[in-house]
């Protein structure tokens, strides 16, 4: 298990880059806390797999430096940094049975035979192929032979860092959900350094400690799952956490007031004098259809109804906004009003999210 430190790191395809646009990743600096699950979330060319490929070795950056424990690895090989990596299309040994494909990474560190044979069993029965451990993996199913690469990737105990890159996309669903729960378990069990990259959130959610966001080449945020429901520092975030995403709408902000669609949003707290773009985020859940005419005006284009809830989709001054409803609550036709609770609200100036004033300083 490894602190994973990224330092001033970058990188460009180009040879030679000229500005940020030539970046596929853009400057990074975080430190990777030894023992925690994070996911790398975004969608695609957001450049998670290439920062997961700078992590293994795979790539040597373009600038900056990566640490494990300190100790400087940015030109250290694949083979020096005691990681497991597992990646998004099966990689196996078919001529080998499923048995000798998970025990090769310990036979190839020379374990001890009884140790192999009961790390072995146990990955197995973790990855639900205990009865297919004598066939070989000719032949197999493309989600059998990914449950192979992920066990071969969990059977060592002494690796500084499991890195999963998309490992769930040829897996049925039902398999998903067990694999991740499996996932978590061994993280609980023996506390590697995870990471795990995916732009599915429903997957970086249930199985991080930590999510990392990724948007355009940058973090855009690193958080528990709550805080980036609760506090999403980027609209993008907003958008891309939640299903819904974050309403995100055009906004002026006066102090303790936001101005949207011509009607005023009591926001509770103060706020400084913004300029440029500046918006108004508010999740489905925090906003309600009311009959009160002091609201902001809204037409319902239709009704969604998900069995626990309804979604509602509305548009406001040409804006789409969708707000969540219980199930039992009546939805008036045609045009209604709506407001938002002021426990949901965040305020944005180009796509960052902006603090509101402390009150001894307002």
């Amino acid at each position: 298990m490894a602190k994973i430190t990224l330092s001033n790191l970058a990188h460009s395809y180009f040879p030679n880059p000229s500005g940020d646009e030539d970046y596929a990743l853009k400057e990074l600096n975080h430190d990777w806390v030894d023992g925690e699950a994070y996911a790398l979330l975004g969608a695609s060319g957001c450049g998670k797999s290439t920062l997961l490929n700078i992590i293994s070795g795979l790539l040597v950056p373009s600038r900056g430096r990566i640490l494990f424990d300190d100790k400087d690895v940015t030109e250290a090989p694949t083979a020096e940094r005691n990681i497991a990596q597992v990646f998004q299309f099966p990689v196996v040994y078919d001529t080998m049975t499923v048995r000798d494909n998970l025990a090769f990474p310990l036979r190839n560190r020379g374990a001890d035979a009884t140790y192999v044979q009961q790390r072995v069993q146990e990955i197995a029965r973790m990855i639900g192929m205990e009865e297919q451990l004598n066939r070989k993996a000719r032949g197999l199913t493309a989600d059998a032979k990914q449950k192979i690469s992920l066990g071969r990737g969990m059977v060592r105990e002494d690796v500084n860092a499991l890195l999963f890159d998309e490992p769930l996309t040829v897996i049925d669903p039902h398999m998903k959900w067990e694999l991740r729960t499996q996932l978590k378990a061994l993280h609980h069990e023996f506390g590697h350094t995870m990471i795990y990259v995916t732009h599915d959130q429903t997957e970086a959610l249930t199985f991080a400690d930590k999510v990392v966001v990724m948007y355009d080449g940058r973090v855009v945020q690193m958080g528990t799952p709550q805080e980036l429901f609760e506090q999403p520092e980027h609209t993008f975030v907003g958008y891309f956490i939640g299903s819904p995403g974050m309403n995100v709408l055009d906004a002026s902000v006066d102090g303790t007031t936001a101005i949207v669609a011509g009607r005023n949003v009591p926001l509770g707290k103060p706020y400084a004098a913004l300029t440029g773009k500046v918006e108004l985020g508010v999740r489905p859940e925090f906003v309600q259809l009311t009959s009160d005419e002091g609201g902001i005006p809204a037409k319902i284009r239709r009704v969604e109804d998900v069995g626990r809830h309804k979604i509602v989709r509305l548009d406001i001054s040409g804006q789409s906004v969708d707000a969540i409803i219980a199930e039992a609550d009546p939805v008036p036709s045609g045009s209604t009003f709506v407001s938002f609770d002021q426990a949901g609200i965040n305020i944005y100036a180009e796509d960052w999210r902006v603090d509101p004033i402390r009150e001894s300083a307002a």
